[in-house]
């Protein structure tokens, strides 16, 4: 089972996986519970993947592929404090290049809420 703490905030949810390593195994669950917060009023994720050492290769394209998801409906999604390893692994299986990755939670904080900015001048 996939342990994780969520923090909710006022415009986004910070979903914070606590296991060191992300196995193949573990990836519908956590797709499903990352698309599981577009149905939410807030709908808009960081996942801070500080406690993370090493992901699976199948985690890390779900992760990059739920990104795209919600980019399509509108909603942000950002990733923040990858380790070197799984770094690598995402730079490795050559999607690295199309996330939002930040190097900090709080970097994470200000692109969801220029997006948000975004979205709203667009919009209107």
């Amino acid at each position: 089972m996939l342990n994780v703490k969520i923090d909710t905030k006022e415009k986004f949810t910070v979903i914070t996986p606590q296991d060191a390593h992300l196995p193949a195994i573990m990836t519908d669950e956590l797709t499903q519970m990352l698309l599981g917060c577009l149905q939410k009023d807030i709908p808009h994720v960081i996942v801070n993947m500080q406690a993370v050492q090493s992901v699976d290769i199948p985690v890390a394209k779900a992760i990059a592929k739920t990104q795209q998801q919600f980019y399509e409906n509108n909603c942000s999604f950002v990733v923040c404090n990858l380790t070197k390893e799984v770094e690598a692994v995402f730079n490795n299986a050559d999607i690295l290049d199309t996330m939002n990755v930040t190097p900090s939670e709080s970097e994470a904080w200000d692109i969801v809420q220029m997006e948000e900015i975004e979205r709203e001048l667009l919009g209107d």
